[in-house]
Order: structure tokens, then sequence, then C-alpha cells
């Protein structure tokens, strides 16, 4: 039957993101009771899931970042030599565990995911990209709370909001006493999740003498620059290197 697993040989190259999208959250966010527009704890749980992908998955892979119910993952080198059913599954299903516990949900939770095929040169514009679709997540998720604030259910108001230009979406929510510029940088821009390595001194017994190696942490960054300006160029640049 080995024959007939159709898929089983089908491998990526590096570098590529691949990019984690939750099922059904809409209705996960009714049963956590997540405040609206935004969560804090949601979010929170979502940078400490990436961080747990990228410490302790056993997958590695460069760098996450995280909006909404979205995480994608950089990776310059790949595990299970490349096979696209070994890096779906046990991404989409590590991240569903974990985001289970961080959420103590009762409650099933599923991811998809899907492989982007970069080069160097364009894996700053995949981020680029998906902090502008962190921005209009931002935009419409205010806009829809202040018009279910007005009286319209969640269908009514998405329907409302749907193709109005980003223009009018300011003024909506501006007319709601929202300042969209004001709310906390990591509503707007997303949260990167970040493996830093640095080196040490210390003394090696084994050497008897002073030696220097390699450390390694997570950080979580809520305050991003823009990616597509100078200096957030300039902070992919420094993140996102070749296989």
């Amino acid at each position: 039957m080995k024959h007939r697993e159709l898929f089983s040989n089908l491998v990526a190259l590096p570098p590529l993101f691949l990019r984690l999208d939750g099922r059904t959250f809409h209705r996960l966010a009714e049963s956590w009771n997540l405040e609206r527009p935004f969560d804090t704890r949601f979010a929170d749980s979502m940078a400490r899931v990436s961080t747990r992908l990228i410490a302790e998955s056993g997958l590695s892979p460069d760098l996450a970042f995280t909006f909404s119910d979205e995480i994608s993952l950089y990776f310059s080198r790949l595990p299970f030599n490349g096979r696209v059913e070994k890096l779906d599954s046990v991404c989409a299903s590590f991240a569903a565990s974990a985001l289970t516990i961080e959420m103590e949900s009762n409650e099933p939770v599923s991811f998809d995911a899907r492989i982007i095929h970069v080069t160097p040169e364009l894996a700053p514009e995949y981020l680029i990209h998906r902090q502008g679709e962190a921005w209009r997540n931002h935009l419409n998720a205010y806009c829809q709370y202040a018009l279910m604030r007005d009286g319209m259910n969640r269908k009514e108001a998405a329907v409302f909001l749907k193709s109005r230009p980003s223009q009018e979406m300011h003024e909506l929510a501006y007319s709601h006493g929202i300042n969209l510029a004001h709310t906390p940088a990591w509503q707007r821009r997303g949260i990167l999740v970040q493996k830093k390595v640095y080196m040490i001194k210390g003394f090696n017994p084994k050497e008897g003498r002073m030696a220097e190696s390699l450390r390694s942490e997570v950080k979580i960054v809520r305050d991003l620059p823009v990616f597509s300006s100078a200096e957030g160029r300039e902070l992919l640049s420094s993140l996102l290197r070749s296989p």
C-alpha cells in the first residue's frame, strides 16, 4: 500500500514560510469569551505558541510573525528533509495542542497549514505583505466593534464593511471615538518572535580554562516598526538569512 501514499515524497526547498491559520476561530472566540476588538490574553497565547514552535517543537524555525489567528514561520533550513506532508501536519498539530494548553481550552483547536516558497530577496516582501494584512485586520476589527456597539450583529457588520476603502473606515472609527493611530503597536503591526544567538564566556572545567560558547534565547517583540520603512527593512535584513 506504500505506493498509494501519493504525496509522501513531495519535498520543499528552503528558504520558505509556513503559515498557520486558525480554523473557525470566530466560534472559539465566543467559547473563550474573548474581548473585542482585541483580546490581550489570546494575543499573548499566540506569541507563546510561536515561542514553543521555535524553542520546543524540534522544528527550529528562524522566527515567527503572528497576528490575529495566524502564525508565519520562516525556515532557512528544513526538518524532515523538507517533506511537505510532515512539515504541514507537525506544525499545525503542534500549534493546535500548544494553543489548547495556553488557553486552557475545553474546546478542540485546529490550524491549517500552507507553504510559501520564497527567495532570500523575496522573504522580506512576504513579511511586509503579512504586516499589511495585520493592519487591515486591525482596521476591520475596530470598525466591526464600533458597528456592533451600534446594534449590528457580527455578520451585518462584516457585510457593511466589505470592500470599504481604508479612509472611510478610518473616519468611521474616529466618529465612534476611536483613534486608530493610538492603538497598541502589536494590534497594528503584529508580534515578532525571534531566536537570538549570543556568545558567553565561562570556565570550562574539562579543559581547565576560560572558553567561549554560543547560547540562544527566544525574544518576543511587540513594538515593531513598519516593515516597509527603512528601519523595518533593516530589521528584516538582519533576521532573514540565506540557507
